[in-house]
């Protein structure tokens, strides 16, 4: 907890147990926060900062997930059931969301913030470039723009049940804004680095950390990274998995590498899988575990977001 008051900013790493960058990210921003209090005597930390490891049961054995995918579990519906049922009869994933929500609501009631921000922090099992997810709420729109990679928008009609979908204004007391940042590959130490500057630079966009305790390095190094890449990236399709696929992703693509219409870029059980349009791959899956064996996105004709001011 900060000396001042201001948001709480919740960050949560590892919600798939195969991503370790993102919590030796925070554990190093955790590290800096105490070190500056020590060597910037001027230095004030506004609000409270809150790290989670989402699923740690599938951290500690370097999985995705135990049973089920921690970031397809956050509707109203299964929270409900999770709820409800006995806590004998839940599984691995259903413990962890149970252990996030009762956190998450613990720390708001401590803090009594204005409002709320969290930041999913999380990477990919291809090379290639990052990039952040917004919801269509204006402030978290502003958030992810600030991250200085391409914001990809349509994701939340994509996919369901991610944190995304529940930490939103209707499910919350407080004001609520939720983004997602994508660092790139899970094994590149890099990964830790972009994780890192994306923390720190979202902490300054909310008011958590005053602009000149930051240093601009922070800035550079996503904005290097984000070279030649679009923007802002829509999403055109998503190739969903079901159990007993056998998909196959052909070697070598990397995230926003652009596909030509007709290009073969999978396997499954049934034959070939070719791109339905040209475009450019995001998420091409090289692990065992996954329901999304690939998205593809066309770069916005939007070359801008607009900003939308503060929303709270």
């Amino acid at each position: 907890m900060g000396t001042e008051p201001g948001p709480l900013f919740i960050c949560i790493a590892g919600m798939h147990g195969n991503e370790p960058a993102g919590v030796e990210a925070l554990e190093t921003v955790f590290a800096l926060l105490e070190r500056e209090q020590i060597v910037n005597q001027g230095f004030c930390y506004k609000g409270c900062l809150l790290g989670l490891i989402g699923n740690w049961r599938a951290y500690s054995q370097g999985k995705r997930f135990i049973v089920k995918d921690l970031n397809r579990q956050w509707t109203l519906e299964n929270i409900e059931r999770i709820r409800q049922a006995d806590p004998a009869q839940l599984d691995s994933e259903d413990q962890d969301l149970l252990e996030i929500l009762k956190l998450v609501h613990t720390e708001i009631a401590d803090c009594q913030p204005e409002r709320v921000v969290l930041l999913d922090l999380h990477t990919t099992s291809a090379a290639g470039g990052i990039f952040a997810v917004a919801t269509d709420e204006p402030e978290s729109i502003r958030i992810a723009s600030g991250l200085h990679a391409p914001v990809v928008t349509g994701l939340m009609r994509g996919i369901k049940g991610t944190t995304l979908h529940y930490f939103s204004k209707e499910n919350f007391k407080v004001p609520i804004a939720a983004a997602a940042f994508e660092a790139g590959q899970h094994e590149n130490p890099v990964s830790v680095n972009r994780a890192i500057a994306a923390i720190i630079n979202c902490m300054r966009s909310i008011g958590a950390v005053c602009p000149e305790d930051v240093e601009n390095r922070h800035d550079e190094i996503l904005q290097n990274y984000s070279d030649n890449l679009p923007k802002i990236a829509d999403l055109i399709e998503v190739h969903a998995i079901k159990p007993g696929d056998d998909f196959k992703m052909l070697p070598g693509y990397r995230n926003f590498q652009p596909v030509a219409k007709g290009e073969l870029l999978a396997h499954d059980r049934h034959g070939e899988i070719r791109s339905p349009t040209d475009a450019l791959i995001l998420m091409p899956l090289y692990q065992p575990q996954g329901s999304d064996g690939f998205f593809l996105v066309k770069p916005s004709e939007v070359s801008e977001i607009p900003s939308s001011g503060h929303a709270f």
